[in-house]
């Protein structure tokens, strides 16, 4: 690039903490249930809040809930739901949290039937990430119809805070789609051919 000058998506320089996610998270493939199933309570949690607000919380989300071991988090009782509402480290939020312990109690369902919860959730993009074409950050979608199918199985699997939106932003941060500007030097380094089916 001309004068060594990063070009990123717009989103991504407000915050260095958003920066870093941009460059080494965001959009990349994943395929490690924990992990994804970390993602999917992060976009919950997030509802009505800004993504900075949560990650700077991250670290604090992870203690608080046993690294999102899904088999603890579905054995939470109102000790421990006690316990998250009176931790300044994560979003005491009364509904997210007890979204939280139905969401572990549905993954683990899910995990059971499909045999990971990773082959459960790529297949509402066939295996494989879409790599899109944005050249602003106005063309980006807030949904998408692959989302609302993801959402409409999830909230019939019993979890909660999975609305078509929520889906969709967990969809970029998983990396089934490749929302990263055409100009955006992460475009590229994440678009890599990939399935899991």
């Amino acid at each position: 690039m001309e004068n060594n000058e990063i070009v990123r998506c717009g989103w991504s320089s407000t915050d260095p903490i958003y920066t870093e996610y941009h460059d080494k998270e965001w959009g990349l493939p994943i395929h490690e249930d924990n992990l994804l199933f970390e993602f999917l309570i992060l976009e919950g949690a997030q509802a009505g809040l800004s993504w900075l607000t949560v990650l700077k919380k991250r670290d604090n989300y992870r203690k608080a809930f046993d690294g999102f071991s899904a088999e603890k988090i579905a054995q939470y009782g109102q000790g421990k739901i006690q316990e998250l509402l009176n931790n300044p480290g994560i979003i005491r939020n009364r509904l997210k949290i007890s979204a939280t312990i139905e969401n572990a109690k549905a993954y683990l369902r899910v995990v059971e039937e499909f045999g990971s919860f990773d082959k459960y959730i790529w297949q509402f993009v066939s295996g494989r990430p879409i790599n899109n074409s944005w050249n602003a950050l106005k063309e980006i979608p807030v949904k998408t119809i692959e989302a609302e199918k993801m959402s409409k199985d999830l909230l019939k699997r019993g979890f909660k805070f999975v609305g078509p939106t929520i889906c969709y932003a967990f969809m970029q941060a998983v990396g089934m789609v490749n929302d990263h500007l055409v100009c955006c030097f992460r475009h590229e380094e994440v678009k890599k051919p990939q399935s899991v089916l």
